[in-house]
C-alpha cells in the first residue's frame, strides 16, 4: 500500500529552505517516516474545523507545488486498509488539481479523539481560519475532550481570556456569524453586538453597521446607551411596583419576592410551612 518515501521526492522547496542538518531535525521531531501514499486511499477528515476553503490559495499552492516541490507532508492514520487525513487538507486538495497519484505523508497512530486534537490545534496555529471557525475549534476541544479553558489556553499558547472572546462569538445571531466569517464585520463588532441578550435586536444593529458603515467604537457606544436605557427604564418600572407589592404583603400578612429582567419576570410568595400556605390560599379566595 506505501512505500518509503525518499527525502529527495520532496522536491527542490525543502532542500532549498532547510541544510541537511535541519532536514534531519525536522523528521526526528516529528518521530515519524516520510511514506508515500496514493491519494485515491487517503479519505478526508471528519474533524475538519475549516469550512471556507479559498479556491484561489489553493490554486496558488498547487502552482507553488508543482514548481518547488512540497515542504511540508500531510499528516494521516491507518484506517479500516484505508488512510484518514488528520491534517493537510489544502495540501491534499492542492495535489488533486495537479492530478498527482500519491502524496508524501506521516503515517501515525491516532484514535478519533488525538485526531480531533491535532487537526484542531495546527489550524488554530496555523492562524487560516476565520473568528467563527476558531471558535467553533475551541468549542470542540473543550467540550469534546473534556478540558477547560485553562488547560485550553497551555495547549495552543494563547490567553484563556483570548479563548473565551472567541467561544462567546458563538453566542451571536448566525447570521451575524455569517458576516463575520465573510468579513462584513470584524470580530470587535461582534464582540460588542455580544452583549445585546435579543437577537432580533442584534441583527437591527447589524444592519444598521452595514448600512451606515460603523466602526467598533461606534458599534459599542451604540449597544452601551441601549443597554443603559434598558436599566432606567426597568428600575423606574421596579420603583412603582414595589409600593403596590408592599401594599399586598400587608393585604395577605405574607412576603413577596420579584424577579424582573428586561420587563419579564416572576412574583411569588413565600411560606414557612403548608398550614401558612393553606391560610393565603384562603385569604386569596375570601378577595
Amino acid at each position: 500500500m506505501a512505500k518509503a518515501y525518499r527525502k529527495r521526492a520532496l522536491g527542490r522547496g525543502l532542500s532549498a529552505i532547510l541544510s541537511d542538518e535541519d532536514n534531519n531535525r525536522f523528521t526526528k521531531s516529528a518521530s515519524l517516516n516520510f511514506d508515500e501514499i496514493e491519494i485515491d486511499l487517503i479519505d478526508l477528515n471528519p474533524y475538519q474545523p475549516r469550512t471556507n476553503f479559498n479556491q484561489k490559495d489553493i490554486d496558488e499552492l498547487a502552482s507553488s507545488i508543482k514548481e518547488l516541490g512540497l515542504i511540508q507532508p500531510i499528516t494521516i492514520k491507518t484506517k479500516d486498509n484505508r488512510y484518514e487525513l488528520i491534517s493537510g487538507e489544502r495540501r491534499l486538495r492542492a495535489f488533486k488539481i495537479l492530478k498527482l497519484k500519491s502524496i508524501p505523508a506521516y503515517v501515525r497512530k491516532a484514535d478519533d479523539q488525538a485526531s480531533l486534537e491535532m487537526a484542531l490545534v495546527e489550524n488554530i496555529q496555523r492562524k487560516d481560519l476565520d473568528p467563527i471557525e476558531i471558535a467553533i475549534s475551541y468549542n470542540r476541544l473543550i467540550e469534546e475532550l473534556s478540558i477547560s479553558h485553562e488547560e485550553m489556553s497551555k495547549r495552543v499558547g494563547k490567553d484563556r481570556s483570548t479563548i473565551s472572546n472567541y467561544i462567546r462569538l458563538l453566542k451571536l445571531d448566525p447570521i451575524i456569524q455569517s458576516g463575520i466569517r465573510d468579513n462584513f464585520i470584524s470580530m470587535g463588532h461582534g464582540r460588542s453586538l455580544i452583549n445585546i441578550k435579543s437577537k432580533d435586536t442584534q441583527l437591527i444593529i447589524y444592519e444598521k453597521i452595514l448600512r451606515n458603515g460603523l466602526s467598533v467604537r461606534q458599534t459599542e457606544k451604540i449597544v452601551k446607551e441601549l443597554n443603559n436605557k434598558k436599566v432606567s427604564r426597568v428600575t423606574n418600572y421596579n420603583e412603582g411596583l414595589l409600593k403596590k407589592i408592599k401594599l399586598l404583603e400587608t393585604k395577605y400578612k405574607t412576603t413577596l419576592e420579584l424577579k424582573m429582567r428586561n420587563e419579564k419576570g416572576q412574583l411569588s410568595f413565600k411560606f414557612k410551612n403548608v398550614a401558612e400556605l393553606n391560610k393565603l390560599i384562603k385569604r386569596l379566595n375570601e378577595s
